[in-house]
């Protein structure tokens, strides 16, 4: 008796949701031959995608919204999403926002798979719920199937295509193994990049060059916090030609194989070679400053998306020291190859706990160069702060004298630092002036 109550618990516990009321049928068929049957939400259209899962446990919003998440059907591993809405996407456009609350103006995956949705929802700043916002920006998901068995496929056979079919489409037979669309054989991150350049914050202090592969909102807020004068470039732009004009250039995450990247790479090489200003990279960018430097990128089994990635830092840079181990947000399916010897003239910067895949790059100090990058994500959005101080060294390096940080206490507050050399193995000292938060 007792073992049979303890069994209850969780199915005790899910009876709290507020879950919605739906009755379209929706069915997830996977390539490799499973079907898991639900109810649809969202919008009533069935789609193609790439079948990728996250273990975030909040920020379905951001992830949502993450460029890096184009073409994908997003299984969330949390087995309740939705519980606190969905909040208006608007900001100011100025010296302290980008215009928008998250990670860009709409949503970016392609579908999305829950275990329960919770259609009513509970938070001061939401506006709507988890279902109608997909509905809004034409998003089918799913929901009432078991997550954690798809996760478990996906982790022991690989990320998989898969096929989300709503309403009549139900009752069709699983498609065929050639009849599956897979988005990486397009140029993803040209979908996404920007096709003009743009600049915000234009009086900042020091003026960053940004490439655009598929920014997240938070790394060019969090630069425009900072601030910097940010002019994002598309992908492709040729930073050569304008290069004596910035301080720095800054590389963002983005979706797809880097490999389609290969115009950018190339010209990222020539201003490696030529130019003696800081470059950094984050996800996407740090496997094109990679492949600039002689490094090859290679298709991982499942990728590593979640708030929690453990990073083990080889190399020390400003206040990261080399031996700690740093929890981290990412979003990729692919990686740097680890190789002995590595190019001359760098050095692996972070190594992947887990998997001891490649999470970050560094000139050496023998190169005269201050180039280094992340596969992670240091401004989060959603995630832990742990590896802030790379963003902020690259910042210092950047020419910045005064330094402020995004608190995650109040939107309003802000943290005041000490001064941070790039390549000094110097203490942090920070604190919310709101709540005295310390990280």
């Amino acid at each position: 008796m007792l073992i049979r109550s303890i069994s209850r618990i969780p199915s005790l516990f899910r009876s709290f949701a507020t879950h919605a009321a739906l009755s379209n049928p929706a069915v997830l068929h996977l390539k490799t031959g499973e079907s898991f049957a639900g109810k649809a939400f969202g919008a009533p259209r069935s789609i193609w995608g790439e079948t990728v899962f996250s273990t975030s446990i909040t920020s379905y919003t951001e992830s949502m919204t993450d460029p890096s998440y184009r073409g994908q059907i997003l299984v969330f591993t949390t087995p309740l999403i939705g519980n606190y809405g969905v909040p208006l996407n608007n900001a100011p456009l100025d010296s302290r926002d980008v215009g928008m609350l998250l990670e860009s103006k709409k949503i970016q995956c392609s579908a999305v798979v829950v275990a329960d949705l919770a259609e009513k929802y509970s938070h001061y700043t939401a506006v709507e719920s988890l279902s109608s916002w997909c509905n809004r920006h034409d998003i089918p998901g799913i929901t009432g199937v078991d997550t954690r068995a798809i996760t478990t496929i996906l982790r022991n056979q690989g990320t998989t295509l898969g096929r989300l079919a709503v309403g009549k489409d139900v009752s069709s037979l699983a498609p065929a193994e050639h009849e599956y669309w897979d988005p990486t054989t397009e140029n993803l991150v040209d979908q996404v990049s920007t096709k003009v350049p743009y600049v915000l914050n234009p009086t900042g202090d020091v003026k960053i060059a940004v490439l655009d592969f598929g920014a997240k909102a938070n790394i060019l807020r969090s630069l425009v916090r900072r601030n910097v004068a940010v002019t994002v470039l598309p992908w492709n732009f040729d930073f050569n030609t304008v290069r004596d004009d910035f301080d720095g250039l800054f590389l963002t995450n983005g979706p797809g194989d880097p490999q389609k990247c290969m115009e950018a790479a190339l010209n990222l090489r020539r201003t490696l070679l030529e130019w003696d200003r800081p470059v950094f990279g984050i996800c996407m960018g740090h496997q094109v400053i990679g492949i600039a430097a002689g490094l090859d990128a290679y298709r991982m089994r499942f990728g590593n998306r979640g708030h929690n990635q453990p990073v083990l830092a080889l190399a020390s840079s400003g206040s990261i020291k080399a031996g700690r181990v740093y929890v981290t947000s990412q979003n990729h399916q692919y990686a740097l190859k680890l190789s002995d010897p590595f190019p001359a003239g760098w050095e692996p910067f972070f190594i992947n706990c887990n998997d001891s895949s490649v999470e970050g790059i560094k000139s050496t100090a023998e190169s005269g160069r201050k180039v280094w990058g992340v596969q992670f994500h240091p401004e989060s959005a959603g995630g832990p702060l742990d590896t802030i101080e790379v963003r902020v060294c690259a910042i210092r390096s950047f020419g910045l004298a005064h330094l402020q940080y995004s608190c995650r206490c109040s939107p309003t507050s802000s943290l005041s630092a000490a001064r941070i050399c790039s390549f000094a193995p110097t203490p942090m000292n920070w604190r919310c002036r709101l709540w005295g938060w310390r990280p």
